[in-house]
Protein backbone atom coordinates (compact mmCIF):
# COMPACT_ATOMS: atom_id res chain seq x y z
CA UNK A 1 0.00 0.00 0.00
CA UNK A 2 1.39 3.26 -0.98
CA UNK A 3 1.07 6.28 1.70
CA UNK A 4 0.71 9.67 0.79
CA UNK A 5 3.90 12.16 0.74
CA UNK A 6 1.71 14.56 3.07
CA UNK A 7 0.77 11.83 5.53
CA UNK A 8 4.60 10.57 5.51
CA UNK A 9 5.47 14.41 6.29
CA UNK A 10 2.95 14.46 9.07
CA UNK A 11 4.60 11.12 10.89
CA UNK A 12 7.78 12.81 10.58
CA UNK A 13 6.77 16.20 12.20
CA UNK A 14 4.23 14.46 15.01
CA UNK A 15 7.70 12.68 15.39
CA UNK A 16 10.11 15.24 15.86
CA UNK A 17 7.20 17.12 17.81
CA UNK A 18 7.25 14.49 20.49
CA UNK A 19 10.88 14.56 20.29
CA UNK A 20 11.12 18.64 20.99
CA UNK A 21 8.52 17.86 23.30
CA UNK A 22 10.74 15.42 25.49
CA UNK A 23 14.12 16.84 24.95
CA UNK A 24 13.24 20.11 25.86
CA UNK A 25 12.12 19.78 29.47
CA UNK A 26 14.44 18.51 32.49
CA UNK A 27 13.85 14.91 33.15
CA UNK A 28 12.62 15.30 36.80
CA UNK A 29 11.96 11.87 38.85
CA UNK A 30 8.49 11.47 40.75
CA UNK A 31 8.44 12.44 44.42
CA UNK A 32 7.68 9.09 45.42
CA UNK A 33 10.55 7.54 44.59
CA UNK A 34 11.67 5.78 47.29
CA UNK A 35 15.50 6.44 46.83
CA UNK A 36 15.62 10.06 45.53
CA UNK A 37 17.88 11.93 47.59
CA UNK A 38 19.01 15.79 47.54
CA UNK A 39 22.00 17.46 47.70
CA UNK A 40 22.40 18.07 51.40
CA UNK A 41 21.24 14.75 52.48
CA UNK A 42 24.03 13.09 50.22
CA UNK A 43 26.59 15.30 52.08
CA UNK A 44 25.52 13.89 55.42
CA UNK A 45 25.20 10.82 54.32
CA UNK A 46 29.11 10.87 52.86
CA UNK A 47 30.40 12.38 55.73
CA UNK A 48 29.05 9.50 57.79
CA UNK A 49 31.60 6.89 56.33
CA UNK A 50 34.17 5.42 57.40
CA UNK A 51 36.96 7.27 55.95
CA UNK A 52 35.75 10.37 57.67
CA UNK A 53 34.70 8.81 61.18
CA UNK A 54 38.45 7.56 60.79
CA UNK A 55 40.01 10.60 60.96
CA UNK A 56 37.60 11.58 63.89
CA UNK A 57 39.03 8.74 66.20
CA UNK A 58 42.62 10.55 64.76
CA UNK A 59 41.75 13.45 66.51
CA UNK A 60 39.79 11.92 69.80
CA UNK A 61 43.71 9.89 69.95
CA UNK A 62 45.59 12.83 69.88
CA UNK A 63 43.84 14.49 72.40
CA UNK A 64 44.21 11.93 74.44
CA UNK A 65 47.72 12.54 73.83
CA UNK A 66 47.92 15.67 75.20
CA UNK A 67 47.13 14.73 78.93
CA UNK A 68 49.66 12.24 78.51
CA UNK A 69 52.56 15.45 77.75
CA UNK A 70 51.55 16.74 80.59
CA UNK A 71 52.59 13.93 83.35
CA UNK A 72 55.72 13.94 85.53
CA UNK A 73 58.15 11.52 85.28
CA UNK A 74 58.21 8.55 87.68
CA UNK A 75 60.27 8.10 90.34
CA UNK A 76 62.65 5.59 90.80
CA UNK A 77 62.82 2.99 93.78
CA UNK A 78 66.68 1.77 94.16
CA UNK A 79 67.54 -1.02 96.25
CA UNK A 80 71.45 -1.10 96.77
CA UNK A 81 72.97 -4.09 99.24
CA UNK A 82 77.07 -3.96 99.79
CA UNK A 83 78.50 -7.51 101.07
CA UNK A 84 77.47 -10.75 101.93
CA UNK A 85 78.10 -11.38 104.93
CA UNK A 86 75.54 -10.76 108.33
CA UNK A 87 77.05 -7.81 110.34
CA UNK A 88 79.41 -6.17 107.72
CA UNK A 89 76.95 -5.55 104.91
CA UNK A 90 75.49 -2.62 104.31
CA UNK A 91 71.58 -1.93 102.85
CA UNK A 92 70.50 1.15 101.22
CA UNK A 93 66.85 1.83 99.99
CA UNK A 94 66.11 5.15 98.07
CA UNK A 95 63.78 6.78 95.50
CA UNK A 96 65.39 8.62 92.66
CA UNK A 97 63.01 11.29 91.15
CA UNK A 98 64.04 13.18 87.94
CA UNK A 99 62.82 16.80 88.19
CA UNK A 100 62.90 18.16 83.96
CA UNK A 101 64.03 21.69 83.89
CA UNK A 102 64.32 23.96 80.58
CA UNK A 103 60.78 23.84 80.33
CA UNK A 104 60.59 20.56 78.87
CA UNK A 105 56.71 19.46 79.96
CA UNK A 106 55.55 22.78 78.84
CA UNK A 107 57.32 21.73 75.70
CA UNK A 108 55.98 18.55 75.25
CA UNK A 109 52.43 19.81 76.17
CA UNK A 110 52.08 22.55 73.35
CA UNK A 111 53.70 19.57 70.99
CA UNK A 112 50.32 17.56 71.66
CA UNK A 113 48.60 20.45 71.23
CA UNK A 114 50.02 21.07 68.14
CA UNK A 115 49.49 17.68 66.87
CA UNK A 116 45.70 17.64 67.95
CA UNK A 117 45.49 21.38 65.73
CA UNK A 118 47.12 18.95 63.11
CA UNK A 119 44.63 16.09 63.14
CA UNK A 120 41.62 18.68 63.19
CA UNK A 121 42.87 20.61 60.06
CA UNK A 122 43.45 16.99 58.35
CA UNK A 123 39.92 16.30 59.17
CA UNK A 124 38.70 19.56 57.87
CA UNK A 125 40.78 19.19 54.51
CA UNK A 126 39.34 15.38 54.32
CA UNK A 127 35.59 16.44 54.99
CA UNK A 128 35.98 19.59 52.42
CA UNK A 129 37.16 17.14 50.00
CA UNK A 130 34.96 14.49 50.58
CA UNK A 131 32.12 17.51 50.18
CA UNK A 132 33.72 18.79 47.16
CA UNK A 133 33.75 15.42 45.43
CA UNK A 134 30.45 14.61 46.46
CA UNK A 135 28.77 17.39 45.37
CA UNK A 136 30.82 16.65 41.83
CA UNK A 137 29.54 13.19 41.78
CA UNK A 138 25.52 14.61 42.49
CA UNK A 139 25.86 16.97 39.76
CA UNK A 140 27.18 14.36 37.26
CA UNK A 141 24.49 11.98 37.60
CA UNK A 142 22.10 14.68 37.55
CA UNK A 143 23.65 15.36 33.55
CA UNK A 144 24.16 11.51 32.82
CA UNK A 145 20.59 11.36 33.58
CA UNK A 146 19.64 14.05 31.07
CA UNK A 147 22.00 12.89 28.83
CA UNK A 148 20.44 9.36 29.42
CA UNK A 149 16.68 10.80 28.41
CA UNK A 150 18.02 13.38 25.52
CA UNK A 151 19.87 10.33 23.84
CA UNK A 152 16.56 8.11 24.76
CA UNK A 153 14.41 10.75 22.09
CA UNK A 154 17.35 10.82 19.58
CA UNK A 155 17.16 6.94 19.65
CA UNK A 156 12.98 6.97 19.00
CA UNK A 157 13.20 9.95 16.53
CA UNK A 158 16.11 8.20 14.94
CA UNK A 159 14.31 4.61 14.48
CA UNK A 160 10.97 6.69 13.18
CA UNK A 161 12.93 8.60 10.58
CA UNK A 162 13.94 4.86 9.15
CA UNK A 163 10.01 3.87 9.25
CA UNK A 164 9.53 6.81 7.07
CA UNK A 165 12.29 6.53 4.80
CA UNK A 166 11.71 2.98 4.32
CA UNK A 167 8.04 3.90 3.31
CA UNK A 168 9.22 7.21 1.18
CA UNK A 169 11.57 4.53 -0.84
CA UNK A 170 8.48 2.17 -1.60
CA UNK A 171 6.19 5.09 -2.77
CA UNK A 172 9.88 6.14 -4.78
CA UNK A 173 9.77 9.71 -3.63
CA UNK A 174 12.99 8.94 -2.06
CA UNK A 175 16.89 6.90 -3.19
CA UNK A 176 17.38 4.10 -1.21
CA UNK A 177 20.65 5.52 -0.50
CA UNK A 178 18.67 8.16 2.04
CA UNK A 179 17.31 5.08 3.65
CA UNK A 180 20.69 4.00 4.56
CA UNK A 181 21.79 6.95 5.60
CA UNK A 182 18.95 6.74 8.05
CA UNK A 183 19.76 3.76 9.47
CA UNK A 184 23.43 4.59 10.14
CA UNK A 185 22.11 7.49 11.51
CA UNK A 186 19.45 5.04 13.88
CA UNK A 187 22.56 2.60 14.58
CA UNK A 188 24.60 6.09 15.55
CA UNK A 189 21.86 6.98 17.97
CA UNK A 190 21.55 3.79 19.49
CA UNK A 191 25.29 3.88 20.16
CA UNK A 192 24.90 7.26 21.76
CA UNK A 193 22.30 5.53 24.21
CA UNK A 194 24.03 3.09 25.05
CA UNK A 195 27.59 5.20 25.88
CA UNK A 196 25.13 7.50 28.12
CA UNK A 197 23.74 4.41 29.75
CA UNK A 198 26.90 3.23 30.52
CA UNK A 199 28.03 7.07 31.85
CA UNK A 200 24.71 6.97 34.21
CA UNK A 201 25.66 3.73 35.79
CA UNK A 202 29.54 5.18 35.83
CA UNK A 203 28.37 7.90 37.59
CA UNK A 204 25.88 6.15 40.08
CA UNK A 205 28.39 3.96 41.33
CA UNK A 206 30.73 6.27 41.96
CA UNK A 207 28.37 8.67 43.93
CA UNK A 208 26.76 5.19 45.82
CA UNK A 209 30.05 4.21 46.75
CA UNK A 210 30.87 8.22 48.31
CA UNK A 211 27.32 7.84 50.31
CA UNK A 212 27.54 4.17 51.01
CA UNK A 213 24.50 2.85 48.57
CA UNK A 214 23.86 0.57 45.96
CA UNK A 215 24.19 2.28 42.38
CA UNK A 216 20.83 1.58 41.06
CA UNK A 217 19.30 3.20 44.46
CA UNK A 218 21.04 6.57 43.72
CA UNK A 219 18.04 8.47 41.88
CA UNK A 220 18.13 12.10 41.62
CA UNK A 221 14.93 14.61 41.65
CA UNK A 222 16.56 17.59 41.53
CA UNK A 223 16.22 19.96 37.93
CA UNK A 224 19.72 19.91 36.47
CA UNK A 225 19.27 23.23 34.53
CA UNK A 226 19.71 25.26 37.23
CA UNK A 227 23.60 26.65 37.99
CA UNK A 228 23.99 27.39 41.99
CA UNK A 229 25.19 30.57 42.67
CA UNK A 230 29.08 31.53 43.20
CA UNK A 231 30.17 34.50 45.29
CA UNK A 232 32.26 37.35 43.70
CA UNK A 233 35.61 36.42 42.80
CA UNK A 234 36.82 39.56 45.61
CA UNK A 235 34.54 37.59 48.17
CA UNK A 236 36.44 33.77 47.60
CA UNK A 237 39.50 35.37 47.24
CA UNK A 238 39.51 37.12 50.94
CA UNK A 239 37.85 33.68 52.20
CA UNK A 240 41.28 31.77 50.39
CA UNK A 241 43.03 33.31 53.65
CA UNK A 242 41.05 30.46 55.79
CA UNK A 243 41.05 27.71 52.89
CA UNK A 244 41.29 24.32 54.60
CA UNK A 245 44.57 23.61 52.70
CA UNK A 246 46.24 26.61 54.35
CA UNK A 247 44.88 25.89 57.24
CA UNK A 248 46.65 22.44 57.57
CA UNK A 249 50.04 24.50 56.67
CA UNK A 250 49.30 26.76 59.40
CA UNK A 251 48.69 23.90 61.85
CA UNK A 252 52.08 21.75 60.42
CA UNK A 253 53.94 25.45 61.32
CA UNK A 254 52.40 25.19 64.94
CA UNK A 255 53.19 21.40 65.37
CA UNK A 256 56.84 22.12 64.11
CA UNK A 257 57.51 25.44 66.22
CA UNK A 258 56.29 23.41 68.93
CA UNK A 259 58.92 20.35 68.05
CA UNK A 260 61.53 23.40 68.27
CA UNK A 261 60.45 23.89 71.48
CA UNK A 262 60.63 20.28 72.51
CA UNK A 263 64.58 20.31 71.12
CA UNK A 264 65.46 23.05 72.74
CA UNK A 265 64.48 22.18 76.17
CA UNK A 266 65.98 18.95 75.50
CA UNK A 267 69.59 20.75 75.58
CA UNK A 268 69.31 21.66 79.18
CA UNK A 269 69.99 18.73 81.65
CA UNK A 270 67.76 16.86 83.98
CA UNK A 271 68.10 16.41 87.59
CA UNK A 272 67.24 13.64 89.71
CA UNK A 273 67.09 13.80 93.34
CA UNK A 274 67.63 10.96 95.23
CA UNK A 275 66.13 10.15 99.05
CA UNK A 276 66.56 7.23 100.96
CA UNK A 277 67.70 4.94 103.97
CA UNK A 278 71.19 3.36 104.30
CA UNK A 279 71.98 0.94 107.27
CA UNK A 280 75.25 0.00 107.97
CA UNK A 281 75.41 -3.58 110.06
CA UNK A 282 79.30 -2.55 111.72
CA UNK A 283 77.92 0.29 113.34
CA UNK A 284 74.04 -0.91 114.04
CA UNK A 285 72.58 2.16 112.56
CA UNK A 286 70.36 3.76 110.01
CA UNK A 287 71.19 7.22 108.42
CA UNK A 288 69.68 9.51 105.73
CA UNK A 289 70.52 9.56 101.97
CA UNK A 290 69.63 12.66 100.48
CA UNK A 291 71.88 12.89 96.76
CA UNK A 292 71.57 15.12 93.51
CA UNK A 293 72.78 13.54 90.26
CA UNK A 294 72.99 15.80 86.56
CA UNK A 295 74.53 14.43 83.49
CA UNK A 296 77.05 16.82 82.03
CA UNK A 297 76.61 17.89 78.15
CA UNK A 298 79.80 17.67 77.18
CA UNK A 299 79.60 14.82 74.09
CA UNK A 300 75.68 15.39 73.88
CA UNK A 301 73.96 18.78 73.52
CA UNK A 302 71.04 17.72 71.13
CA UNK A 303 72.33 20.53 68.92
CA UNK A 304 71.89 18.14 65.56
CA UNK A 305 68.14 17.80 66.59
CA UNK A 306 67.39 21.46 67.18
CA UNK A 307 69.24 22.40 63.65
CA UNK A 308 67.05 19.37 61.99
CA UNK A 309 63.93 20.98 63.76
CA UNK A 310 64.72 24.90 63.15
CA UNK A 311 64.99 23.61 59.52
CA UNK A 312 62.06 21.65 59.38
CA UNK A 313 60.32 25.03 60.71
CA UNK A 314 61.59 27.23 58.04
CA UNK A 315 60.49 24.62 55.51
CA UNK A 316 56.75 24.43 57.11
CA UNK A 317 56.96 28.45 57.18
CA UNK A 318 57.44 28.25 53.19
CA UNK A 319 54.59 25.90 52.82
CA UNK A 320 52.10 27.91 54.30
CA UNK A 321 53.19 30.77 52.00
CA UNK A 322 52.66 28.48 49.29
CA UNK A 323 49.71 27.20 50.31
CA UNK A 324 48.01 30.19 50.19
CA UNK A 325 49.54 31.34 46.97
CA UNK A 326 48.29 28.08 45.33
CA UNK A 327 44.58 28.62 47.30
CA UNK A 328 44.05 31.89 45.65
CA UNK A 329 45.58 30.82 42.34
CA UNK A 330 43.44 27.82 42.39
CA UNK A 331 40.47 29.54 43.00
CA UNK A 332 40.82 32.31 40.86
CA UNK A 333 41.30 29.40 38.12
CA UNK A 334 38.08 27.20 39.37
CA UNK A 335 36.10 30.97 39.28
CA UNK A 336 37.40 31.09 35.82
CA UNK A 337 36.13 28.09 34.61
CA UNK A 338 32.99 28.11 36.13
CA UNK A 339 32.50 32.01 34.57
CA UNK A 340 32.99 30.23 30.93
CA UNK A 341 31.01 27.15 31.06
CA UNK A 342 28.01 28.84 32.49
CA UNK A 343 28.38 31.94 29.89
CA UNK A 344 28.81 29.39 27.77
CA UNK A 345 25.66 27.20 28.86
CA UNK A 346 23.54 29.96 29.11
CA UNK A 347 24.51 31.16 25.39
CA UNK A 348 23.72 27.71 24.11
CA UNK A 349 20.57 27.69 26.05
CA UNK A 350 19.34 31.07 24.89
CA UNK A 351 20.61 30.96 21.31
CA UNK A 352 22.02 28.43 19.82
CA UNK A 353 19.50 25.71 21.03
CA UNK A 354 16.36 27.68 19.93
CA UNK A 355 18.07 28.68 16.72
CA UNK A 356 19.13 25.07 15.93
CA UNK A 357 15.19 23.76 16.96
CA UNK A 358 14.11 26.60 14.39
CA UNK A 359 16.14 25.27 11.58
CA UNK A 360 14.84 21.89 11.99
CA UNK A 361 11.38 22.69 12.07
CA UNK A 362 12.04 25.37 8.93
CA UNK A 363 13.76 22.07 7.62
CA UNK A 364 11.01 19.80 8.62
CA UNK A 365 8.43 22.18 6.63
CA UNK A 366 10.54 22.44 3.33
CA UNK A 367 11.19 18.33 2.84
CA UNK A 368 7.46 18.65 3.65
CA UNK A 369 7.13 21.20 0.28
CA UNK A 370 9.89 18.71 -0.81
CA UNK A 371 12.76 22.23 -1.28
CA UNK A 372 15.24 19.51 1.12
CA UNK A 373 15.79 16.34 0.74
CA UNK A 374 15.69 13.73 3.89
CA UNK A 375 19.02 14.08 4.51
CA UNK A 376 19.00 17.64 5.63
CA UNK A 377 16.43 16.87 7.96
CA UNK A 378 18.93 14.28 9.59
CA UNK A 379 21.32 16.76 9.87
CA UNK A 380 19.36 19.40 11.49
CA UNK A 381 18.13 16.79 14.09
CA UNK A 382 21.76 15.99 14.55
CA UNK A 383 22.84 19.37 15.04
CA UNK A 384 20.22 20.18 17.85
CA UNK A 385 20.79 17.32 19.34
CA UNK A 386 24.51 18.19 19.31
CA UNK A 387 23.25 22.02 20.68
CA UNK A 388 21.71 20.10 23.43
CA UNK A 389 24.53 17.50 24.35
CA UNK A 390 26.95 20.64 24.29
CA UNK A 391 24.98 22.43 26.78
CA UNK A 392 24.78 19.31 29.15
CA UNK A 393 28.43 19.62 28.83
CA UNK A 394 29.14 22.90 29.71
CA UNK A 395 26.51 22.62 32.80
CA UNK A 396 28.78 19.66 34.08
CA UNK A 397 32.00 21.43 33.47
CA UNK A 398 30.24 24.82 35.46
CA UNK A 399 29.18 22.10 38.39
CA UNK A 400 32.93 20.36 38.26
CA UNK A 401 34.31 24.22 38.83
CA UNK A 402 31.35 24.98 41.40
CA UNK A 403 32.81 21.48 43.22
CA UNK A 404 36.30 22.98 43.00
CA UNK A 405 35.35 26.37 44.35
CA UNK A 406 33.47 25.06 47.24
CA UNK A 407 36.81 22.53 48.09
CA UNK A 408 38.83 25.45 48.50
CA UNK A 409 36.49 28.30 49.59
CA UNK A 410 34.19 26.20 51.91
CA UNK A 411 34.72 26.99 55.08
CA UNK A 412 33.83 24.54 58.50
CA UNK A 413 30.78 26.30 59.28
CA UNK A 414 29.24 25.89 55.80
CA UNK A 415 30.31 22.31 56.08
CA UNK A 416 28.16 21.67 59.22
CA UNK A 417 25.16 24.08 57.62
CA UNK A 418 25.01 21.45 54.62
CA UNK A 419 25.22 18.43 56.68
CA UNK A 420 22.24 19.14 58.87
Amino acid sequence: MTIQPKRLCALVVAAALAWSCSAAEPMRVAPGTPSSIDLPTAIRLALDQPAVRAAAHEVSASEATVDQAGRLPNPELEYLREGQQAGTRTTTVQINQPIELGGKRQARVALAQGAVGLAKSEQMVLRQQVRSDVIASYYEVLVAQQRQELARALSELARKSVEVAGKRVAAGKISPIDETKARLAAVDAATELNQATAQLVVARTKLGALIGRPAESVILREPADQLPQVKPLETLLSQAKDATSVQRARSQLAAQEAQTSVERAARVPDLTLSVGSQRDDQVGRRQAVVGLSVPLPLFNRNEGNLRAALRRTDKAREELAAAQVNASSELATAYTRYEVARNEAMLLRQDVIPNARSAYELTLKGFEYGKFPFLEVLDAQRTWFQAQSRQWNSMLEAYRAYADIERIAGTAEQDNRDTK
